[in-house]
């Protein structure tokens, strides 16, 4: 009996927030970067920022002796390109820590900067992240925030000048080509293999499914990439290109859900021609990689729309949000980070715990020390009913010793509550939590994403014909543990790690 038949570990599982019927899926299209392919993270946005770094100190930026710091940002914080901050928002949108710079903002200053702020991010001047391509980005801006403000740049300048400039740095590392040269000449240094991947997709193709790849790289990078990736783990005399139904390269996400766009084909077949551009109309024809082209089209010739299609993406936006609003594809988000929060969660377990005692008992304090100073108003006032059998002197007794067990108590959690907030990073935390609420980033993917996981060889565990259930929802008035509903789902005997 294959491994594959036992139940993954917790953090491999398929998560579901909108039941999912996989065998009433026709297609899947897969985005390729953090998606089909997974990159060391480290590794690739180290060099991503040395490469927008030179480019800054090309243009006369004091910039050359920053260094890539892996802990200063995360997927899902939100830039405050009008004031130079860094944030984590809740669902609601409101602001629960932020960074000045590099620099944490104190609680005071935090609150007079955003208390009457909601983040909408609608407005140009919040800059989501959407995805692990976005941390360069972040830790690079964040630390010439601090230079702008240390008087360290030229001109009149401001924190939005400072963002446009690190962008467009960034678009240029991405467009110029020597970064993917990079990563196409040593992939081993650069990508985590994950033959897995390649079995998880057999499945699905030989259950009917039709596999689509739709991703904004090139077809100069998507096809030395898709072979390292995919080629050495296929049956023999099979490459990848066999393994899809459908290739568009240059896809211009999210563009292409919601436009449309010429198609061409890209010529593989004559020499010395190989990258070549040449228009195309009709069906799309199996093996042969185009470029550009729209949802539409795809959807046109496959005969398949909606619901019948899942796709499956690492951008918030650019993958499931447009893809779900404006065709109600089924959609499914991969969240690679989400290994490392459920390990650093499940480890947390038995403190998580503790404090939930502790919780409880405070809750239970405070309870009485509000009776207790109630009574004590109402004596003070003269009216309403009065207790006989307590003095005041006995009242406010125990109004100090209720405040010095809730002060002993707070000693006790402080830390405990501390050690919670830095889980999986030290700044920021857990990447679906904002303090004791969800994360503005875990509203996203509660709402777009019908299912996430941490990549897509999960989907092996689960077989290409789970029926994927979405758990009962809950509201405060629900049943929970002491001191609110626990952040790691208790896992039952026989549990096959998707709900």
């Amino acid at each position: 009996m294959s491994s594959h038949l036992t139940a993954p570990p917790p953090e491999r599982g398929l998560f579901c927030n909108r039941t999912l019927n996989m065998r009433a899926i026709k297609a899947i299209g897969y985005d390729m970067d953090y998606t089909l392919i997974h990159y060391k993270v480290e590794a690739w946005e180290q060099r991503a920022y040395e490469h927008m770094r030179d480019r800054l100190v090309a243009l006369g930026w004091p910039v050359a002796h920053l260094t890539f710091d892996p802990m200063l940002a995360m997927r899902g914080l939100i830039i405050d390109t009008e004031k130079g901050n860094l944030l984590k928002a809740n669902r609601f949108g409101f602001v629960k820590k932020a960074l000045h710079g590099t620099r944490p903002m104190d609680f005071e200053a935090q609150r007079h900067e955003y208390s009457g702020t909601l983040i909408d991010l609608a407005d140009r001047r919040w800059v989501f992240l959407n995805t692990l391509f976005s941390l360069s980005e972040a830790c690079l801006y964040a630390q010439v925030v601090d230079l702008l403000d240390a008087g360290k740049l030229a001109g009149p300048m401001g924190y939005g000048d400072v963002y446009e400039h690190v962008r467009r740095s960034l678009d240029a590392t991405h467009m110029e080509g020597a970064l993917k040269a990079e990563i196409i000449a040593d992939p081993g240094r650069y990508v985590l293999a994950d033959p897995d991947t390649t079995l998880a997709l057999l499945d699905q193709k030989n259950a009917g499914k039709k596999l689509l790849l739709i991703t904004n790289s090139e077809w100069a990078y998507t096809l030395p990439m898709m072979h390292a990736a995919f080629d050495p783990y296929l049956p023999e005399g099979m490459t990848w290109r066999e393994l899809f139904d459908v290739v568009i390269v240059s896809a211009r996400k999210p563009e292409f859900f919601t436009t449309r766009a010429s198609l061409f084909e890209v010529v593989t077949t004559v020499p010395g021609h190989e990258g070549l551009l040449r228009p195309h109309s009709g069906p799309l024809k199996p093996g042969v990689p185009y470029f550009g082209g729209s949802a539409a089209e795809v959807e046109r010739s496959l005969g398949m729309s909606g619901d019948e299609i899942l796709y499956v993406g690492d951008h918030m936006f650019g993958d499931v949000h447009v893809s779900k609003n404006v065709l109600r594809w089924r959609t499914a988000l991969v969240l690679r980070e989400l290994e490392d929060e459920i390990r650093a969660i499940s480890a947390f377990r038995a403190t998580e715990a503790r404090i939930a005692e502790k919780m409880q008992e405070k809750e239970r304090l405070e309870a009485e020390s509000c009776q207790v100073r109630l009574e004590l108003q109402r004596r003070r006032l003269g009216y309403g009913p009065r207790e006989a059998s307590l003095t005041d002197e006995r009242l406010h007794a125990r109004a100090l010793e209720l405040r010095g067990q809730l002060e002993r108590l707070d000693t006790e959690i402080g830390p405990m509550a501390r050690a919670a907030s830095e889980l999986a990073n030290p700044i920021w935390g857990l990447l679906t939590r904002a303090g004791n609420d969800k994360s503005h980033l875990a509203r996203q993917v509660e709402r777009y994403a019908d299912i996430y996981t941490s990549r897509v060889s999960n989907f092996l565990f689960a077989t290409p014909f789970v029926y994927l259930r979405s758990p009962r929802g809950s509201l405060p008035h629900d049943p929970s543990t002491p001191g609110g509903t626990p952040v790691f789902p208790v896992r039952t005997t026989g549990d096959t790690g998707a709900p």
